[in-house]
């Protein structure tokens, strides 16, 4: 469970001269025994929604054509963003970004660094696509020696290996001497 709540306890008409009036809704957020106010739009819901779609499965948001501002109406408008922003929270394990960024979250818990990618001011599909490169997987490495040899057993057969023994010539010098090396001479008959 998350240690994130929120509401929204009220809002406010804003009427502006260069657009029509909109409504602000006032958000509250509690996190980690802080707590914090942002103020959103409907349409920044909306951006948001769009955004969460292609990363999980959010609930329904509320109509965004509202026929009348009467305040009943625009009660109900924020009563359904309020469900809509607890769904998210119950039905996600891990809460993406960029909802986190929509509510001013800035240092979350449990938002782990896979979970990064993409952020509320970029809407691009690539920002959170994860890129996977080609892994070969090798069940021995070649060019160690095997556990035997690391113990004092007889070194391995580099045939057995998969290689063929170094040519001392190409390597500029002389075989060894296996009297050097602790061992009898090859025997020239």
């Amino acid at each position: 469970m998350h240690s994130l709540t929120v509401s929204i306890p009220s809002f406010r008409s804003e009427d502006s001269t260069s657009e029509k009036g909109y409504t602000v809704f006032k958000i509250e957020v509690l996190t980690s025994g802080r707590q914090h106010t942002v103020e959103k739009r409907y349409s920044e819901f909306h951006a948001l929604h769009k955004m969460l779609k292609k990363i999980i499965k959010p609930p329904e948001l509320p109509s965004k054509h509202v026929r009348n501002w009467i305040p009943k109406v625009l009660e109900q408008r924020r009563h359904g963003l309020e469900l809509y922003l607890q769904t998210i929270i119950m039905e996600n394990e891990v809460l993406p970004k960029i909802f986190l960024d929509f509510l001013n979250i800035r240092h979350f818990p449990s938002l782990p660094k896979a979970e990064s990618c993409g952020s509320f001011e970029t809407e691009s599909e690539d920002s959170c696509k994860l890129t996977h490169q080609p892994v070969l997987l090798f069940l021995r490495d070649p060019y160690l020696l095997p556990a035997s040899n690391a113990l004092g057993g007889n070194p391995p057969d580099p045939a057995a290996l998969g290689g063929n023994p170094p040519d001392p010539a190409a390597l500029g010098g002389n075989p060894p001497d296996p009297a050097a090396l602790g061992g009898n001479p090859p025997d020239p008959a």
